[in-house]
């Protein structure tokens, strides 16, 4: 099944970001806070320079100023980076295969221009280092969305 046919029918075509640049990257932080997504569904492949994990996240763009514009959804995303160098973990274990592993956000910090750090941060102290050539980042659903069986939505008191 091609990605366009998953959405054939889908009320909105799937969400589809590129980061070039920090303030981009802010964007796509805020759009996976508090996703989800088993250690076994994240990948590098050092040959390519891209780093990919497929997430559950929470559509955050269907909540404006704490009001919700339809039902609490979810749906499976993509993200990728691309020209990473090297990866580096802290605080879970990469062979536990039945870790699911909870994204908090994604910070940048600037190396020697265009390069620099991507750090996805985890909750429960852990982190994703990726060090990469340029910051390029891709976010794209790639399923429609649904209501999470348990109805669960993410609380963030102020």
């Amino acid at each position: 099944m091609t990605e366009d046919a998953r959405f054939e029918d889908a009320q909105e075509q799937p969400l589809r970001l590129i980061a070039y640049e920090a303030e981009d990257l802010q964007v796509i932080s805020a759009l996976v806070q508090d996703a989800v997504f088993p250690v076994t569904e994240m990948a590098w492949k050092p040959k390519t320079g891209r780093f990919a994990v497929l997430l559950n996240r929470f559509r955050w763009e269907d909540v404006t100023g704490g009001e919700r514009r339809g039902s609490y959804e979810r749906v499976q995303s993509l993200l990728v980076v691309d020209g990473v160098q090297k990866v580096a973990t802290q605080g879970f274990d990469r062979g536990d295969k039945d870790l699911v592993l909870s994204l908090m956000s994604i910070g940048w910090a600037e190396g020697d221009a265009p390069s620099g750090r991507l750090e996805l941060v985890l909750a429960g102290d852990g982190g994703i280092a990726l060090d990469v050539e340029a910051l390029e980042v891709t976010l794209k659903d790639v399923t429609r969305p649904y209501v999470a069986p348990s109805g669960h939505v993410p609380d963030h008191p102020d």
